[in-house]
């Protein structure tokens, strides 16, 4: 693995795994309801919140998951990865000031189609909160070394 590349599907295997870790602020939850246009009360408005059955607020999902991404896009394949599917089940609320670690680890791998299918969980104190399965098209030396040919 390389700054400008990632793992290419000739180095993984399965049982691989890498781990991203974020705490999740006020100003992310702030920003991710603008950027992603879900101004959902449980998310931003405490007296609202406190009404329900979390007592409190709580991050977005999507906004947990996105470190799933960043696992996925910075560690493991890395670099050039691209997303092609993501499946996703909220098990558990993430509070402003938790911390999530998200883990990908390697369940399969297709050589073939440049493929890896993986495990992604997300927790908080080693509590589940969000848990699912991606499939991750990597790169590849030998698709490389085909396209560099005159």
């Amino acid at each position: 693995m390389n700054e400008m590349n990632g793992y290419d599907i000739e180095d993984l295997h399965v049982g691989m795994e890498a781990s991203f870790s974020k705490t999740i602020t006020e100003a992310d939850i702030i920003l991710f309801a603008g950027a992603s246009g879900d101004n959902n009360a449980i998310h931003i408005n405490e007296e609202f919140a406190q009404t329900t059955p979390f007592k409190g607020r709580i991050a977005h999902g999507f906004l947990t998951a996105s470190t799933i991404s960043a696992a996925i896009a910075n560690r493991l394949p890395g670099p050039g990865s691209i997303y092609m599917s993501q499946r996703m089940n909220f098990v558990g609320p993430v509070r402003p000031g938790d911390t999530v670690q998200a883990v990908v680890r390697i369940t399969d791998v297709n050589t073939e189609k440049s493929r890896v299918l993986l495990e992604t969980i997300c927790s908080v104190e080693g509590r589940n909160v969000v848990e699912g399965e991606a499939l991750i098209r990597t790169t590849s030396r030998a698709r490389r070394a085909t396209a560099a040919r005159p």
